[in-house]
């Protein structure tokens, strides 16, 4: 029998960009998890949130509180979590009906060819390193289709703006 711990609030300090009686707006930093999981069940963004609203709902999973959607634990950005299950159930639509419009910047390594393009690919788990998820052959991952614009070229770097239209990791 394997138990499971209970998620605990703790004084984790956030980064709040709006906050309202529905929903709240964190900047998660990078390498911070997002909710607690097999390996990881503390010091997440979740523990912290609970700190600061004190409860948040949870339809269906009990260690995901108040998060309609995430971002990688190496990955920042703005994380958005409901404070009601009225507001959870109308943000979680959004994400799944892919209104939300995401925009994310990033440095990539190689100097990118086009100043704009799409990027159609499978997404799997990579071959040799099961944590990470690298481009596969057509039609044996998930589709993921992301557009992109140059903001600025370095020497063997491009600096990006990258509109996702699928989310994956």
């Amino acid at each position: 029998l394997i138990v499971m711990p209970q998620v605990q609030p703790k004084d984790i300090p956030l980064e709040i960009l709006h906050e309202d009686d529905h929903l709240i707006a964190v900047n998660k930093p990078p390498d911070f998890v997002v909710h607690p999981a097999a390996g990881h069940w503390d010091d997440t963004l979740v523990n912290a949130l609970l700190h600061h609203c004190g409860s948040l709902p949870s339809p269906g999973a009990i260690y995901r509180p108040g998060i309609v959607h995430r971002i990688d634990k190496d990955t920042s950005g703005v994380i958005i979590a409901a404070k009601t299950l009225r507001a959870h159930g109308a943000i979680t639509k959004q994400f799944q009906d892919r209104t939300v419009q995401k925009a994310y910047r990033a440095i990539v390594e190689g100097e990118v060819v086009f100043d704009e393009d799409i990027i159609d690919k499978d997404i799997g788990r990579h071959p040799k390193e099961f944590e990470k998820m690298a481009v596969v052959k057509k039609g044996t991952g998930k589709n993921a289709t992301s557009f992109y614009r140059v903001l600025e070229r370095f020497k063997g770097f491009s600096y990006v703006e990258v509109w996702p239209k699928t989310g994956r990791t």
